[in-house]
């Protein structure tokens, strides 16, 4: 082995994770053209795979199974279970480092693969918001409602409320079904809330940190490529300026202009092309307080009866109160959804039920089996 060869041992790998990554995607996928997008991708991955296995068999390099790495594992994991929305973001960072690291290789096989790479990159930046690229930069441009920002933030808030009350309440239910008094309840009820509400905290402000680092990696890498081939950056935004039904000259009059201004072009270009908001790439700390603040909220409802009343009455309280609060949740999202609202309502209670009966079931059984 020489460090040539280890250079086209790695790029093999890179590529056979990469291929192997887009055909799981391309099996999630349910929609057809996605999927037959994906599937594209995985063929392309396979050439570059066949270009280093080539090389490495010339150099009587013994090449290893064609076997995934486990973290291409974990992402289809993922994949199957979230949608394949879920892990794009992680797919177009792995397109923009195999980029960068063909383009550092240079020569007759790294450099068209470079090109490729960034192709790729492109076409899952437009993948990722379920629409063509052209489409979705239009609606978000267009109609400012169709972001998901807000919308994403109305929902993180109705779940967290949701999540709280729901877990909070079956934990209170669980331990009231041991024997336990009114007490006992209120400090349970009051763990439940503080320890829930920090989990939830952290676990959304890690995941927003590491997303936000991967949409300023992007923004920069925009950037970057604005500052070295702005040819060929203001080519891609007289082609999206044109898509937008402008004619040709008048693309190319709009995207001169706006190079003049590097920052204004890069602004139109992370908007358009890659379909962000660079100034709302998201505060994972705004994120934690939002979590932990309507976790708690939420994980309250059923705590609060046991500051004033005591016994059967305090539980029976918080059951109804949670119930009634749990339907208006329901109510609200079937309302945005677009569907009946008292059918959202009565699967919430009726999941609250099934939940809350669970752990008063356990907690009665433990209690009985303590006692």
């Amino acid at each position: 082995m020489t460090p040539r060869t280890d250079v086209w041992l790695q790029n093999l790998q890179d590529e056979r994770d990469g291929a192997a990554l887009y055909e799981g995607l391309a099996a999630a996928e349910k929609n057809r053209e996605r999927a037959a997008s994906f599937a594209d991708l995985a063929l392309g991955e396979r050439r570059h795979a066949e270009v280093w296995l080539r090389k490495l068999e010339k150099a009587g390099v013994t090449v290893p199974p064609d076997r995934a790495s486990s973290r291409t594992r974990t992402l289809l994991w993922l994949a199957r279970r979230l949608g394949t929305d879920a892990v794009i973001p992680y797919v177009v960072a792995n397109e923009a480092g195999d980029a960068d690291k063909y383009a550092r290789q240079g020569g007759a096989d790294a450099t068209p693969m470079a090109e490729e790479e960034r192709a790729h990159q492109s076409i899952l930046t437009g993948l990722g918001g379920g629409r063509p690229l052209e489409a979705r930069a239009a609606i978000a441009t267009r109609e400012r409602w169709h972001r998901s920002g807000r919308g994403g933030s109305l929902r993180a808030a109705i779940f967290g409320v949701n999540d709280g009350l729901l877990s909070n309440l079956s934990l209170v239910l669980g331990v009231a079904g041991a024997g336990t008094d009114s007490h006992g309840l209120l400090v349970t009820g009051f763990a439940g809330l503080l320890a829930g509400s920090f989990s939830m905290a952290v676990g959304e402000f890690t995941s927003v940190a590491s997303q936000r680092d991967i949409l300023t990696r992007q923004v920069e890498l925009e950037r970057r490529e604005l500052a070295e081939a702005p040819e060929e950056e203001a080519a891609e935004l007289a082609l999206i300026f044109q898509q937008k039904g402008l004619s040709a000259e008048q693309a190319a009059r709009t995207a001169a202009e706006l190079l003049k201004n590097p920052e204004h072009a890069l602004d139109s270009l992370v908007r358009e092309e890659l379909g962000l908001d660079p100034d709302d790439l998201g505060s994972p700390w705004l994120v934690a307080g939002s979590s932990f603040a309507t976790f708690a909220l939420g994980a309250l409802i059923p705590v609060l009866p046991f500051l004033f009343l005591k016994g059967t009455v305090a539980v029976a309280t918080a059951v109804g109160a949670a119930f009634v609060v749990l339907a208006g949740v329901g109510g609200l999202v079937g309302f945005l959804a677009g569907t009946p609202a008292w059918k959202s309502a009565a699967r919430m209670v009726g999941l609250a039920v099934l939940a809350g009966g669970a752990t008063w079931t356990v907690g009665r059984l433990f209690g009985a089996a303590v006692g």
